[in-house]
């Protein structure tokens, strides 16, 4: 996939006013349009000058998007990073009349999990029954928290960036500080809603809320699924054949894990109720054994391999027939 720069797409410099990016699209879109312009490349051109418009003309997207900074270059081999939206407020909206289906890969890449998510939340009448109520907008960010935060449950302090347009008619972004209590348990893609912390209610109507949703940031060796945590664990050939007890780290500690006699890698064992538990739901930790084979460093390793090799009449390939 490629990199779009949606500046040069319509000309303008990256400082581009709002009123400034509104001028350029209506100059190039009347153009450009195919009614107008007959041109082979009208079309295509005109489409791409819609897609461009989508995103500068929009506070959230606009703010999101620059995020990615001014060292990238049209035509770049991109991928979104993990997460590359954490900790920005969006309220999902702010769609033109184009036709959004139209727009790239590099489009849908970055924003379309928020077109889905907006046309799922809003119903034909929702936008009319918010100018009635007077309430605030509601508001959605991602955040990105360790596992042992949900495993444990905590407090935490987030600094989320709420995009705006400054005096200038600049696009920036404003600091919103939260107290955010994480519940026992939650999983990735949960939500966690703080009332009235969305945008400002109008004419004194309510605020509106802000909805968190919860992403895990990587980690060095527990991989969640879902409520179950998983766990590839080295182990030797002697603890496969001969069996151990062994210390297995777990997000609330190190327990220890009977490995049976006879096992091979690809064993998986069960821990129960070692995953993210919330009060009513619990999960497992699920450990997968992956059997290391020493080296032989020295004379006396060697050795012991060749005893092996001519005591034990070990084929690992019998089932092959060979």
């Amino acid at each position: 996939m490629e990199f779009k720069d949606y500046y040069t797409t319509l000309g303008i410099d990256r400082n581009a006013t709002q009123d400034e990016v509104k001028r350029a699209y209506r100059k190039l879109a009347r153009k450009y349009h195919p009614d107008i312009n007959k041109e082979a490349t009208a079309e295509g051109r005109f489409k791409e000058i819609g897609e461009a418009y989508e995103v500068l003309q929009d506070v959230e997207k606009r703010a999101a998007y620059d995020k990615f900074g001014k060292d990238w270059k049209a035509g770049q081999d991109f991928k979104p990073p993990p997460n590359w939206d954490n900790g920005f407020e969006f309220t999902g909206g702010g769609y033109t009349e184009t036709d959004a289906s139209q727009f790239s890969d590099f489009f849908e890449s970055l924003f379309g999990a928020q077109r889905k998510a907006e046309a799922r939340r809003q119903g034909p009448f929702t936008g009319r029954h918010s100018r009635y109520s007077g309430k605030g907008q509601d508001l959605h960010a991602k955040i990105v928290i360790q596992l042992e935060d949900s495993y444990h449950g905590s407090k935490q302090s987030l600094t989320l960036q709420r995009p705006a347009v400054d005096g200038s008619g600049h696009v920036t972004t404003r600091p919103h500080t939260l107290q955010v209590s994480i519940p026992k348990g939650i999983t990735a893609g949960q939500q966690i809603r703080l009332a009235g912390q969305g945008a400002e209610g109008i004419g004194g109507g309510d605020n509106g809320d802000l909805f968190l949703e919860v992403a895990f940031a990587a980690h060095n060796y527990f991989v969640p699924d879902n409520r179950d945590i998983l766990l590839t664990l080295p182990i030797s050939p002697w603890e496969a054949a001969l069996g151990a007890t062994i210390p297995v780290p777990t997000l609330g500690g190190t327990v220890e894990l009977k490995i049976p006699p006879n096992s091979q890698t690809g064993k998986k064992l069960r821990l129960k109720g070692r995953g993210l538990c919330s009060t009513k739901l619990s999960g497992d930790q699920y450990v997968t054994l992956a059997i290391m084979v020493p080296k032989p460093l020295t004379d006396a390793d060697k050795e012991l391999y060749n005893r092996m090799k001519k005591t034990m009449s070990f084929n690992p390939r019998s089932h092959l027939g060979v």
